[in-house]
């Protein structure tokens, strides 16, 4: 399988971003249903049943309490964001009640993995940086735990510093400012 590069996408009511992997589309499904193992690990609550909630909190830095709304296996993955917190901007209300999207789809023996956060756009104050931040998540963490079966998750960014993310954290400090 040829893998295309990484498509990146941002229109006024989204920011997407897609690529393929060698996996099939169970494979990828049950990768995204593992945020502990891409996203952040100390991901607290339940992420595999429709209906489950979980939290995802970097202290100081960003809070998000998240809803699982829709699970296809092999398919598709849809979490609701609830409620958030970003210590970096005003508009408290940006991410509250977005949706974070994965499709999945056959390509080429392989999945295209295609994640969409609905209603995060270009106006938003947080854009810049969540747009960093899911690029690295989605397209290096994400896409390593399907192909490896190893991500590279967050951890407490008190206790250990990600060089992943020394641009989004001078990005942070300027916002701050």
């Amino acid at each position: 399988m040829q893998a295309p590069e990484v498509e990146i996408l941002v229109t006024d009511s989204s920011y997407t971003t897609t690529f393929t992997v060698d996996r099939n589309p169970h494979e990828a499904y049950t990768a995204i249903n593992d945020p502990r193992g891409w996203w952040e690990e100390t991901i607290a609550g339940r992420t595999h049943e429709e209906g489950d909630e979980f939290t995802h909190w970097v202290p100081g830095v960003h809070y998000a309490r998240i809803r699982v709304t829709e699970l296809l296996p092999g398919k598709r993955v849809v979490w609701q964001v609830l409620d958030n917190w970003m210590s970096f901007i005003g508009d408290q209300s940006e991410w509250k009640g977005t949706t974070i999207r994965f499709d999945l789809s056959a390509f080429d023996g392989g999945t295209e993995v295609r994640f969409t956060h609905v209603g995060l756009t270009p106006n938003d104050q947080c854009f810049d940086v969540c747009r960093d931040a899911w690029g690295l998540y989605i397209n290096d963490s994400l896409r390593s735990l399907m192909t490896t079966g190893v991500g590279k998750p967050s951890t407490n960014p008190d206790e250990q510093p990600d060089s992943r993310f020394a641009d989004v954290r001078r990005e942070l400090a300027g916002a701050r400012r």
